[in-house]
């Protein structure tokens, strides 16, 4: 009996290797300069002999590149193809018009973001680097979106405990998981999420939800700008353009039957 418990508590054949390779990916997520197999089992805690084994499949798979020259890795054009894919089968490129129009109505950067992990990706808006394409990865507890993501969590996503230590980015970032539970309490009360200098000095965001028919939140909408600009007695005006966006994102990139 306690071998059949066993069985059917080990991992599928081949699940670590698939992990591994996945972990090696995922070592590109900061753009920063092309990696060596050392620097991969660096970062993976995998040895430099099995780094470099996963990362020649993923080469001859076309997720990795290899420089014939320094023998560093990049990524390949096959996560390029999938990225694309997944942008356009998402809806997200019909996503740009709404935020330009939401920033010029505005006056205010406008972003829209998901979560990954500890992190609000923004996928869509000015905080998307046009050289790259890559919108900026920010840490979930000192952003507006990021609030808004880990107030309206979906299934299956991990709330503050598993966020691990909360680093300061100024003397307002919120580091005690204990107050970050208090303040998104006020987030969910409130309907939006503000950061108030919290990333960065000068900085002031408002970010609200776009919410499914289950009430989750599958993105996050912000408006950024400075704090001479978005005021406390323009807030509720800041905040009725970003709901109106959100609402008319919800219905571009939501199916009917997932809207709320």
């Amino acid at each position: 009996m306690a071998e059949a418990a066993t069985a059917v508590q080990s991992p599928p054949a081949g699940a670590q290797a698939v992990q591994r390779a996945l972990g090696l990916l995922h070592c590109f997520h900061d753009n920063g300069p092309d990696l060596s197999a050392s620097d991969l089992a660096r970062r993976t805690g995998l040895s430099v002999s099995t780094a470099h084994r996963l990362a020649r499949t993923l080469v001859s798979a076309g997720f990795l590149e290899q420089d014939e020259q320094s023998a560093r890795y990049r990524l390949g054009p096959a996560v390029a193809e999938l990225g694309q894919l997944s942008f356009h089968q998402r809806g997200l490129h019909l996503a740009a018009p709404e935020l330009e129009l939401l920033s010029r109505r505005t006056g205010a950067t406008a972003d829209l973001a998901i979560r990954s992990g500890p992190h609000a990706v923004i996928l869509v808006g000015a905080s998307v680097r046009p050289e790259s394409g890559l919108g900026l990865r920010r840490p979930l507890h000192s952003t507006a979106l990021g609030k808004v993501l880990l107030t309206w969590p979906r299934p299956g996503e991990a709330g503050v405990s598993a966020l691990g230590p909360l680093p300061p980015f100024t003397d307002r970032t919120i580091t005690e998981p204990e107050r970050l539970d208090e303040e998104l309490a006020k987030v969910r009360s409130a309907g939006y999420a503000l950061n108030d200098g919290e990333s960065a000095a000068g900085v002031r965001t408002a970010a609200v939800p776009v919410l499914d028919g289950t009430g989750h939140a599958r993105f996050a909408l912000a408006v950024r700008s400075t704090p001479a600009h978005l005021t406390d007695d323009r807030l509720d005006w800041f905040l009725g353009h970003a709901r109106s966006c959100a609402d008319a994102l919800a219905v571009l990139l939501l199916p009917p039957d997932q809207r709320a």
